[in-house]
């Protein structure tokens, strides 16, 4: 239908601040777009890597669909193993934030678990120079699964077996 007008190398630096800036101001599908742009000439620019899952993430609390896949796809681009723990554990976090928000009953196993395991992600990244936000984000979550009284599923197995 249309043909994307494709950034030139010398608009990407512009870009990225109006990607930052699109969050900022709670856009985040225009920080998407704009990433998308900057990802299309150069694919594995680690900024716009991180300001799309970020403003991916961000939409999780709008009920708009962000599969899973997608985020794991640009996750899987980003080349420091400590970033990629480190937004791994933020894109959990997030999650977890957002069904807490919706406070769909029965889920509270599920809310557990994915903040246990965004605190599992930010203890990878614990030894890198964001160690600082990591203990940061790692106590926020472990904060609120205590204020919440969430607890891990009591037993693994969804069926009683008959003896």
């Amino acid at each position: 239908m249309f043909e994307l007008k494709r950034l030139s190398s010398e608009e990407i630096p512009a870009a990225l601040e109006k990607a930052r800036h699109y969050r900022l101001l709670n856009e985040p599908s225009a920080a998407e777009s704009i990433c998308l742009d900057i990802l299309e000439v150069e694919p594995d620019n680690q900024e716009a890597l991180v300001i799309i899952i970020l403003a991916m993430s961000d939409r999780f609390n709008r009920d708009y669909a962000v599969g899973d896949s997608q985020i794991q796809n640009y996750l899987s681009r980003i080349t420091d193993a400590h970033e990629k723990a480190y937004y791994t554990g933020i894109v959990y976090e997030r999650r977890a934030k957002a069904y807490l928000r919706k406070g769909s009953v029965g889920s509270e196993e599920t809310i557990f678990e994915l903040f246990r395991q965004a605190m599992a992600c930010f203890e990878k990244a614990e030894d890198s120079p964001r160690s600082a936000d990591t203990k940061l984000r790692w106590n926020q979550c472990a904060r609120i699964i205590m204020r919440n009284k969430l607890a891990p599923r009591e037993k693994s197995y969804d069926f009683d077996f008959i003896e």
